[in-house]
């Protein structure tokens, strides 16, 4: 434990462990103080009493009526109570001055709020700045300071809504300093630490013991024992008839709380060289239970803890090395520079309940109208498309391609025809010559997607992919793991060299890309997992350079089944020219020699990660009489447009894509019907990717057959 923080200069008076201020603290409701059988507490350690203890008002009452010269101090520090109470309080009622007070309206809307919020959301940056001792208290000692946060507020909220009051629990988050995993040490242990991670699994909802109820046999009474630390104290008299051995727990009667183990691994950003992915194990507890599934990047903030383990299960001896745990107090789901997930209806309503931030409902109005006042500009689309890596010179048609995959299509649902569920995700597919800035588009198409997994064709199996059969190290049982396409659920899956992925790989995702599900039926697991994923991937001709007197497939190494599924094939060519080599020259140069000035009149990444997610959440336009009558007319000219019988040039996957497409131009506009121009824009589209990619080499028409089947017919 690091060294306590300077005393006052009046010596207060230490309470010892077996006074009456400091009795044998039970569990608390949040689990936050030992709901895992932790570590012996060593004696200069031990914490308060939790605000949901039966002896919290005694502590208020005893702690109120200290006297001035004996000031209790929390037991192995010198955090004065008193002291703290005050501070917290003043921080409460004055940040960033007495007349806004943040968190007081805060308070307020959380209170006045009818969706069951009840976590007040802390910014620890804000506390640095208003107190610096406290900020350095609460994360030295956040088992001693963490009740007392939830002390005052709940003494804030008694006094301003009366019997009304909700209990409202303290979450901290954005601490000054992230630490990566691997630097976790046994110095962390019980400190308040602030790690970035992916999850990798989430275990089912645990029943926590946090009350136990237990009943004589001899006469009808009964009693409620509070936990401690994990343990049930057994009673081994009843206190009313005083009969021994006579007390039995009654389950129903008891009370439990949610409880949910989850497995976060290192970001791959911050592995090391020649190193392998470390992970921690996280306890999360009640609202936080399914707040994020498998794939989410989220920072955490918690207390690092360890735990003793049994050498057996019959005997009480334990190891000498301990396994680490973090007890979760808040969770955030990074947004920063990423895009937010497009969330469901009952999700929506469940992530309100959870808000990550501080932010008052002024704010997200403001920016609503921000976003709102963005989508009404009349060249947004063309802003967007200078704004999506503005690094990579020219490809505009590429770019406005991903960026109506960014955006995607509205997700549709025909459950009363009997038809399932269609998809919105888009499919993208890249092929060109080296060099021509297929791998950059990916990765940064990768840094901004929410739920982006990178992967390369040839280090990708299938099993990789979609989910494998492992051993659960505490239960032993058989469970799934989530592949790279699982974990993209509701995101984008980049996929480089994509060629050189094996035919068992590649067959994997005929079912993903067409009905966004993965079929498993392993080791007696048979079931259907989501993979409603966007798939961005990249890939080189067979002859490492594009040969244009050769159709698509004869130039990459993919079957015909397969490119079917995509929605734009886009080829990157190499070709000499002057002016062009001239100008990408400089804009190579640039790069190295002088940091690019972004134009005034684009948007930065932070700006359109924020756009796109605002309509991804709020935007879902449905087409319009006249735009529908648009798409059936470009789909006739489009199977007309090789102007010969025996072949194909569209098929009806042709018109999904312009629906697809043309609801994502919609959402850019902030649109909620699909209009004639947005139809115009996504027939562009696709005819310059058909120009390119399915025009028949002999003959110079288009031709979707080379696409869909392996041989082209001949000519009329």
């Amino acid at each position: 434990m690091s060294s306590p923080l300077p005393v006052p200069n009046s010596p207060p008076s230490f309470v010892p462990p077996s006074s009456p201020l400091r009795p044998t603290s039970p569990l608390s409701s949040r689990g936050v103080f030992g709901a895992i059988p932790s570590s012996p507490i060593h004696p200069s350690s031990p914490g308060l009493v939790p605000p949901s203890s039966p002896f919290r008002e005694v502590r208020l009452t005893s702690e109120l009526t200290q006297s001035e010269d004996e000031k209790p101090v929390i037991w192995g520090t010198s955090i004065v109570v008193a002291d703290a109470m005050r501070n917290i309080r003043n921080f409460f009622e004055n940040f960033p001055n007495p007349e806004e007070q943040l968190y007081m309206n805060l308070i307020r809307e959380i209170h006045d709020d009818e969706s069951g919020a009840n976590a007040l959301n802390v910014d620890c940056t804000h506390l640095s700045e208003h107190n610096p001792g406290l900020y350095v208290q609460l994360t030295r000692y956040p088992q001693e300071l963490v009740p007392l946060f939830d002390l005052v507020i709940d003494t804030i909220c008694k006094q301003h809504f009366r019997e009304d009051a909700k209990n409202l629990q303290f979450r901290p988050y954005n601490l000054r300093t992230s630490q990566r995993m691997r630097d976790l040490d046994p110095a962390d242990i019980d400190k308040l630490i602030s790690v970035q991670g992916l999850i990798i699994r989430c275990s089912p909802l645990i029943p926590e013991l946090k009350q136990a109820y237990y009943q004589c046999t001899a006469c009808p009474e009964g009693d409620l024992v509070n936990v401690e630390r994990g343990r049930v104290p057994e009673p081994s008299k009843c206190p009313h008839c005083n009969a021994s051995q006579t007390m039995q727990i009654v389950h129903a009667r008891s009370t439990f709380s949610n409880k949910q183990v989850i497995k976060l691994q290192e970001n791959p950003e911050h592995i090391p060289e020649g190193e392998t992915p470390q992970t921690v194990s996280l306890c999360v507890f009640d609202e936080l239970v399914d707040f994020c599934n498998p794939g989410d990047r989220v920072q955490i903030v918690g207390i690092y803890r360890a735990q003793s383990q049994r050498v057996s299960s019959r005997a009480r001896t334990l190891r000498s090395v301990y396994s680490t745990y973090i007890d979760v107090l808040h969770v955030a789901k990074m947004s920063s520079g990423r895009l937010q997930i497009e969330n469901t209806s009952s999700e929506k309503e469940y992530d309100q309940r959870v808000a990550e931030d501080t932010r008052t409902q002024q704010m997200r109005m403001e920016e609503e109208h921000q976003m709102r006042a963005l989508g009404e500009s009349p060249d947004i689309y063309e802003k967007l498309c200078r704004s999506l890596a503005p690094s990579i010179f020219e490809l505009d048609d590429i770019k406005k391609g991903i960026l109506c995959q960014l955006f995607g299509g509205t997700h549709k649902t025909f459950t009363q025809s009997g038809r399932g569920r269609f998809r919105g995700e888009i499919n993208c597919l890249l092929v060109g010559d080296p060099g021509t800035a297929k791998s950059q588009l990916l990765k940064y198409v990768n840094r901004i997607a929410p739920r982006g997994i990178y992967t390369s064709g040839k280090g990708s199996s299938a099993v990789g992919l979609t989910a494998y059969i492992t051993k659960d190290p505490e239960t032993r049982d058989l469970i799934l793991e989530s592949g790279a396409l699982v974990l993209s659920d509701r995101g984008i899956c980049c996929i480089d060299e994509f060629d050189k992925m094996s035919d068992h790989a590649r067959s994997i995702l005929h079912e993903v890309m067409e009905q966004q599900t993965i079929s498993i039926a392993k080791a007696g697991i048979v079931c259907s997992l989501n993979a409603r994923a966007s798939i961005l991937a990249a890939a080189n001709p067979r002859q490492s350079r594009y040969l244009p007197n050769m159709s698509v497939v004869d130039n990459i190494n993919l079957p015909p089944t397969l490119l079917s599924r995509f929605d734009l094939i886009y080829l990157l060519l190499d070709k000499p020219n002057e002016t062009s080599d001239r100008k990408l020259a400089h804009q190579i140069v640039g790069l190295f020699y002088q940091n690019p000035e972004m134009s005034p009149h684009d948007i930065d990444v932070d700006c359109l990660t924020r756009y796109i997610s605002f309509a991804r959440n709020n935007v879902h336009p449905r087409i319009g009489e006249e735009a529908s009558t648009d798409l059936v007319q470009a789909y006739l000219e489009l199977r007309n447009l090789s102007g010969s019988k025996n072949v194909i040039s569209a098929t009806p996957r042709q018109l999904e894509s312009l629906i697809r497409l043309s609801e994502a131009h919609a959402r850019m506009r902030l649109s909620e019907t699909v209009e004639r121009l947005d139809v115009a824009e996504a027939v562009r589209l696709l005819k310059n990717a058909l120009k390119q990619a399915a025009t028949d080499p002999t003959t110079g028409r288009i031709d979707l057959m080379s696409l869909t089947t392996d041989a082209t017919p001949a000519g009329p």
